[in-house]
């Protein structure tokens, strides 16, 4: 099945920063390989003149989610750091809509569209279908897919363009499981108009 992009869908990209690919404070393995693939549907995304959002983690230094502070993960993404910028190999256009999320540094967040206002942006601007892609998969990803179909959104998961850590081996594989359970459907580039 082949889609055409139009201007009622969001190219939804997920915490492609330095601090998550190789190099970075909190890598995923191989992040960066989607880097290239993210790119080609960014194009086409803006050929379409449909939305673009990248969302980032963008912590205070004193954030929840940090082993410092209680939580799993070692600091990352601490805002305006290198390690919170996007990849330099992204490349995103100015129109771009950037949602910094995990600001709190009482509350983790991993989706996009937790305590940000992507949903009534999204809304507001006539948004039907969302495609999301990013880092990572069972993390920020997975959280940010059930939202978006939460919201009510037709949510597509890029499963080219999605790379995961992996912790306890299966992870990556449940979360996908738990994002098509929920309702969420599988494409790659090869779908895409």
């Amino acid at each position: 099945m082949k889609f055409r992009i139009s201007r009622e869908d969001a190219l939804i990209i997920v915490d492609v920063q330095v601090d998550f690919c190789p190099g970075g404070a909190l890598p995923v393995p191989d992040g960066d390989k989607i880097i290239p693939v993210l790119n080609e549907y960014i194009r086409k995304f803006e050929e379409a003149g449909a939305v673009i959002v990248a969302t980032r983690d963008w912590h205070p230094p004193n954030h929840i989610s940090f082993k410092t502070h209680g939580g799993l993960w070692p600091p990352h993404c601490i805002q305006g750091t290198r390690g919170a910028e996007f990849h330099p190999n992204l490349r995103l256009p100015e129109r771009t809509i950037v949602i910094s999320k995990a600001t709190d540094p009482l509350k983790e967040a991993y989706s996009g569209f937790e305590g940000t206002n992507l949903a009534s942006l999204l809304k507001g601007i006539g948004v039907r279908r969302v495609f999301i892609g990013g880092l990572a998969t069972e993390y920020c990803v997975k959280n940010t897919v059930l939202d978006a179909i939460k919201y009510g959104f037709e949510t597509f998961l890029l499963e080219d363009a999605i790379k995961g850590i992996d912790v306890n081996p299966g992870d990556v594989e449940r979360a996908i499981k738990d994002m098509l359970d929920k309702g969420a459907r599988k494409i790659t580039l090869i779908n895409m108009k």
